[in-house]
């Protein structure tokens, strides 16, 4: 059979969280790795070939793109452009890791600001389809797994309140634009739900929340010496679309603090859909992960074999898993899944 050949491009926490995912999926090969920091991943993989961003070969069905969604995948305020196309298109927008690599591979992404997801699948669906390429944005837990508990939960109870909490745990996203600010040498920012809101959707009171009601943000932080703590703290809580809603508390720590006690990425998270009105209705999603780059590149690795399944079949543009039939993730054949799932 053949193996859908698999390029991971960036290769950081995520980056290596989807190659432990390709180890687990035998119909999957990793073809290349696509980086900035080669002499890096030298030290951490053998026998794969390895890319810089401006000089790659196209080996790959499906490149898994492990930039941040604040600086890299968009490309909208950073010098941080790729390729040979560096160029500023549609009105200063700076091309950013999405869409460029869109123009040569098949892709999956995990783009995680929601507030933005429509213009980013927008913008990579102009990409993709003029390449006759297949791109799956915003495929994650949350945006991803979440999504898609968030609309059938909706569909079944079209009259009930919806929530979402987040944690606790290791938020990526967040961590990795925390550490775009200037003067910070590495972050984690870890999200914690508060108990109370939960345990009062629980109880079907159907409570109206704001967002400093749901979540509070802790963000350990190290900076660079000589560094302004009281600036990087301000341009945290400042953030919009991380931090400006919510409480969140900055606490500055040691590198030795940092990979002593903040080395692991563990995240969790709940969806409910409840209804007070006629007869009482409550439904419950929950996932709880051990490691969120883990989490997050396994549902990446599964998306890429439906992005190649939408390409066979020309499917081009942009897809969220929204619109992908169950079925296209998986290696199962169609009597196993109505055999062992139904």
């Amino acid at each position: 059979m053949k193996k859908i050949k698999i390029a991971i491009v960036g290769f950081g926490n995520l980056g290596r969280g989807v190659l432990r995912a390709i180890g687990k999926n035998s119909d999957m090969e990793l073809v290349e790795i696509i980086t900035r920091h080669r002499e890096r991943v030298k030290k951490e993989v053998e026998n794969i070939p390895l890319f810089a961003v401006d000089q790659f070969e196209q080996l790959a069905d499906v490149a898994i793109l492990c930039g941040g969604s604040k600086e890299d995948l968009f490309g909208i305020t950073t010098n941080r452009t790729y390729g040979d196309k560096n160029k500023k298109i549609e009105n200063g927008r700076v091309m950013g890791q999405g869409p460029y690599f869109a123009q040569f591979f098949n892709t999956v992404d995990s783009f995680d600001t929601h507030s933005r997801i429509f213009d980013y699948y927008q913008y990579m669906g102009k990409f993709a389809k003029l390449n006759r390429h297949t791109a799956i944005v915003s495929a994650g837990w949350d945006p991803g797994t979440f999504s898609l508990e968030r609309v059938l939960a909706g569909t079944f109870l079209p009259d009930a309140t919806h929530y979402t909490f987040w944690g606790p745990g290791v938020s990526q996203g967040h961590s990795d634009a925390v550490r775009q600010i200037k003067g910070v040498k590495d972050a984690r920012q870890y999200t914690l739900p508060i108990e109370k809101a939960i345990e009062r959707v629980r109880a079907g009171e159907n409570p109206q929340l704001k967002t400093k009601e749901k979540h509070k943000r802790l963000v350990y932080v190290v900076v660079k010496e000589g560094s302004d703590k009281k600036r990087i703290a301000k341009e945290i809580k400042e953030m919009s679309n991380y931090f400006t809603d919510y409480i969140t508390i900055v606490i500055f720590i040691s590198e030795e603090d940092m990979r002593m006690n903040h080395s692991t990425f563990p995240h969790a998270g709940f969806v409910f859909a409840s209804r007070k009105a006629e007869h009482k209705a409550l439904i419950e999603y929950r996932c709880e992960w051990g490691s969120n780059p883990d989490a997050t590149g396994g549902i990446l690795v599964a998306c890429a074999r439906a992005c190649f399944r939408l390409n066979r079949e020309k499917k081009f543009g942009a897809f969220t898993m929204l619109d992908i039939p169950p079925a296209y993730y998986t290696t199962h054949t169609r009597k196993e899944l109505l055999t062992a799932y139904m």
